[in-house]
């Protein structure tokens, strides 16, 4: 067999693998097309389903002094729902190589698929971690003043800060990432945050604790001074007025 027959047969060969596989990847171009097809239709339902339900409202209002209004094409509403078509997305790109026979890529789509809800929910964490450490600020700086506390701000901004920290060491720990260094940094962030918050209350009650003592002080002396008076200004009992025990009868009487 010279080299002609040989590159004949070898072109022959790829021709006909070629042609048995047209069928398969014809089935799985239309299972992509369907997919990506099915993946916007239910991105633009979920979007319009929350709009419905009034979530970009809601963000705005427990979340807009944080992020800010955000304009249409990046509201959370549009975001959720580009999810949602990606994860259909992802659904399509799995059966196409599985399909296809692509063990490999279907293995490596099926993994990242079952490690994707631990990334939705260290999104979800470290989005809302800050809205929540806002209104705690804001909730320690107005009873704070109530209270007559002079740090009601340092304080606030402490929390605040401690709710993001443990929302990220959260999120970190949700996706995987170095769990042994993630429980060192929250010991370490425990520690600190205890003895920031005893600092900063400490020099914040100074003022409240001096005006309770100087409060308590003055009422006890007052208390003692009117008990002095009434001591004081009571009259003498005269000793005619004075009553005797009675005395036992005399025996033999």
């Amino acid at each position: 067999m010279n080299l002609v027959d040989t590159l004949t047969e070898a072109f022959n060969e790829a021709v006909a693998d070629l042609v048995n596989a047209i069928p398969t990847l014809v089935g799985a171009l239309v299972i992509l097309l369907v997919g990506m097809i099915v993946g916007r239709i239910v991105g633009r339902i979920v979007t319009r389903l929350l709009v419905g339900a009034k979530a970009d409202t809601l963000f705005s209002r427990y979340a807009g002094t944080v992020y800010g209004d955000a304009p249409g094409s990046t509201k959370p509403t549009t975001y959720v729902g580009s999810l949602a078509k990606w994860l259909i997305y992802l659904v399509a790109f799995l059966s196409a190589a599985n399909y296809l026979g692509w063990t490999q890529v279907s293995s490596l789509i099926n993994d990242f698929i079952a490690w994707l809800p631990n990334l939705v929910v260290a999104v979800i964490i470290v989005l809302f971690a800050p809205v929540l450490g806002r209104i705690l600020k804001t909730a320690i700086e107005a009873s704070g003043g109530g209270l007559g506390l002079s740090n009601t701000a340092l304080l606030g901004r402490l929390a605040e800060f401690t709710v993001i920290a443990f929302g990220v060491i959260i999120a970190l720990y949700q996706v995987g990432i170095a769990p042994d260094l993630i429980n060192i940094l929250f010991i370490g962030v425990v520690g600190g945050m205890a003895l920031a918050f005893g600092l900063a209350f400490g020099l914040g009650g100074r003022s409240v604790a001096e005006e309770m003592s100087k409060n308590w002080y003055a009422r006890s002396m007052d208390i003692a001074a009117h008990i002095t008076e009434a001591t004081t200004d009571a009259p003498a009992r005269p000793a005619s007025a004075r009553t005797e025990p009675p005395q036992p009868p005399a025996q033999g009487a």
